[in-house]
Order: C-alpha cells, then sequence, then structure tokens
C-alpha cells in the first residue's frame, strides 16, 4: 500500500511543497516548528485543502486541484492521531472509540471496540470520560479511535509530545508493538530526533516547508546532504572545511588535518562529526600520534543520569595548555561508565575522529 503526494499549500509565512511517496511502514517526518509538518498531516486528512497538486491513496483520489477532486476527511478512511488527542468530552472512552465506525450492525461495532481497548491496553477506562483519564489513557484513546475504523493509512502528530518521560516509554512501546501489525503507510511527526529515530524506519526532514532530505534513517544521520539537514538531526560539531585531497580535509576552525573514509566532493564547504562518535585514546603529551587523533582540554562538562557531554578544545600547540577561557571546539557524549575510567587522567586528553564517522558536507 502507497500513499503519494505532491501539494502546494501558501500559509503566512512559507509556502508548504513536498513530493513524495509513503509505503508500508512508518515515516518520521522531522523539522523545526514552523516547517510545515503539521500542515500536509492536515491536507492529507482531509482537514486542510491545498492550492494545488494530488493525494492518492493506494490508486484512490484523495485530492487533485487540476480534476477538482476532494474527497470529505470523513471519507478518506485515514486515522488521525493529534497532539491534543482531541477526544469528544461528552463521551466515554468506548463512545469515543466506536464514533468514526458506520454502516456495521451495533454488536460488530462492540466487538471491534473491545479489540482496539484489550491491543491498547485501555479495557480499565472503557466508561471513563476524558477529563477523567491521564495524558498516556487520553493517548491511548485516541489512538484506538485512529484504528477501530481500519484506516488505510495513519497519521501521527506529535504522539509523544505532552507526555512525562515514564508514559513516553509506555506509549513509544504502545506505538512499536501496533507498527508491527499495522503495515500500512504511518506518518509520524516529531521535533524529537531520537524519537524520530527509534519509531520510523524512514526519515523526512522538512525545512521552510521544503524536503530538506528523505530515505533510510541510517543514511541520512551517517551522511546528511547538507549542513542544515545534519543540525536538524542533532549533529554538533562542524568545521569549515578546505580540501586537500581526495580523502585529506582541512578543518579550517578546528585547526588540523584530517582523512576522510569517503571521498570528498568537490562541493565540500564543512566537515562534521556527530557528538557520540568522538572517541578518546590513550596517549601523553601535546602532539598527535595517530591519525585524526589529536590533543585537547576539557572546557566543560555538563550531565544526565546517565550521559555526561564534554565540551572540548584542541591544543594547537604547548602554549595552549591551561587556557581555561577560550570556547570549546567539540562537544562529545560518553556513557557515564566510560566517563569514569578517564576523568582523572591529566590534561592534555586525545580525541580520536575517526575517518568512518566523518562526513563532509556541501557548501
Amino acid at each position: 500500500m502507497a500513499l503519494e503526494i505532491d501539494i502546494s499549500k501558501k500559509l503566512t509565512d512559507l509556502t508548504l511543497k513536498v513530493s513524495f511517496t509513503s509505503g508500508s511502514g512508518p515515516l518520521g517526518i522531522l523539522g523545526p516548528s514552523g516547517a510545515g509538518k503539521t500542515m500536509l498531516l492536515r491536507c492529507i486528512a482531509g482537514l486542510e485543502r491545498p492550492d494545488y497538486g494530488r493525494i492518492v491513496l493506494e490508486g484512490r483520489t484523495l485530492f487533485d486541484s487540476d480534476r477538482d477532486v476532494q474527497v470529505p476527511a470523513r471519507a478518506r478512511r485515514i486515522g488521525m492521531l493529534f497532539q491534543n488527542y482531541a477526544l469528544f468530552p461528552h463521551r466515554t472512552v468506548e463512545e469515543n472509540i466506536a464514533f468514526g465506525i458506520d454502516g456495521m450492525p451495533r454488536a460488530d461495532i462492540a466487538q471491534r471496540v473491545n479489540t482496539w481497548l484489550q491491543r491498547t491496553h485501555a479495557e480499565g477506562v472503557r466508561r471513563r470520560y476524558p477529563h477523567e483519564l491521564s495524558g498516556g489513557e487520553q493517548q491511548r484513546a485516541a489512538l484506538a479511535r485512529a484504528l477501530c475504523i481500519d484506516p488505510d493509512t495513519l497519521l501521527l502528530d506529535e504522539p509523544l509530545s505532552a507526555l512525562d518521560s515514564h508514559l513516553r516509554s509506555q506509549m513509544e512501546a504502545q506505538l512499536q508493538e501496533t507498527f508491527t501489525t499495522y503495515r500500512r503507510p504511518v506518518l509520524m511527526v516529531t521535533h524529537n530526533i531520537e524519537e524520530a529515530y527509534r519509531l520510523g524506519t524512514e526519515l523526512l526532514v522538512l525545512s521552510h516547508g521544503r524536503i530538506a532530505a528523505s530515505g533510510a534513517k541510517e543514511e541520512i544521520f551517517r551522511h546528511p546532504p547538507s549542513l542544515e539537514v545534519a543540525q536538524l538531526t542533532g549533529c554538533k560539531n562542524f568545521s569549515r572545511a578546505r580540501a586537500i585531497s581526495d580523502h585529506i580535509v582541512e578543518a579550517i576552525d578546528w585547526g588540523c588535518r584530517l582523512r576522510l573514509a569517503r571521498p570528498l566532493p568537490a562541493s565540500t564547504a564543512h566537515v562534521g562529526i556527530r557528538a557520540h562518535h568522538i572517541d578518546f585514546e590513550e596517549a601523553s603529551g601535546t602532539t598527535a600520534v595517530g591519525e585524526n587523533v589529536f590533543p585537547c582540554q576539557l572546557v566543560r562538562s555538563s550531565e544526565t543520569p546517565f550521559r555526561v557531554t564534554l565540551y572540548l578544545r584542541l591544543i594547537r600547540n604547548s602554549e595552549d595548555l591551561g587556557d581555561g577561557v577560550s570556547p570549546h571546539d567539540l562537544q562529545a557524549e560518553v556513557y557515564k561508565e566510560k566517563w569514569q575510567r578517564f576523568r582523572d587522567r591529566p590534561m592534555p586528553w586525545h580525541v580520536r575522529l575517526s575517518p568512518e564517522f566523518l562526513f563532509p558536507l556541501p557548501g
């Protein structure tokens, strides 16, 4: 089953103009606030009308500006989970879930509602009203309502953003369970990078109403096509770059030369590496001791319960050591177990920027 999108819609601050196809399985849609992510879902669902273009779901045309086709939202067979859940306050959970089912005998509706109450683990709240539910319970009810109509595609708008960390973990597991059996297009809007990576198999990055990148999530994270996409997918380390040879680049802002595993394109203007890909070597002194290995000094650190972020400054010469006021060059992330192993080493430390994890970026 495939969902084909090719639409344009003028908004206040930008024009949403996208063209892509989503197959079976979850597609994570990532981008900053105001990029057009939610408007894209609303156009697919029939809650907004694009200015022109086409929306086709498994050969069924839902919108076509040239042919003046605009299938009403209620007839599109699309399940949508809104960011605020949008449950009817005067209906119980089971009444909310049953609301969108048409043309079925009452006994069949009840059976289907029971099925989705069980699958979303919401049986215990079936007769409660939305104001009597926790955030996680409301979300389970809204997910059951979206799926109970047996939709041809599922649209999720920031499905976990309103939940605390414990409920977010529970609902993420619920969505992963749902995706294993729901083999139809799923579009999930999020601004959380890790959430998009864990739940999506494919990734689409939106910026200013345009597609900045799309494809397999692993490829986009390992080899982002632009500086903007690298930043939107959470990369913290960049330097202006000048190609020296096919695999050697001068990192201007870091003051060093680096070898990259992949050949450098002619358009190379920056080089980047993700914080969790920076490694530490056992070495001493203020000179480089191996390929892409450089002495450095800790400027400051920041801890979470499980990881430590280290802000590092590369040491260009012996006079740099001890200067604690210079800005950092690199940001590294390590688990606390690893941090405990080298935190008490004397300065300078030595970082390794692996050729396999460095990536060139065009201007």
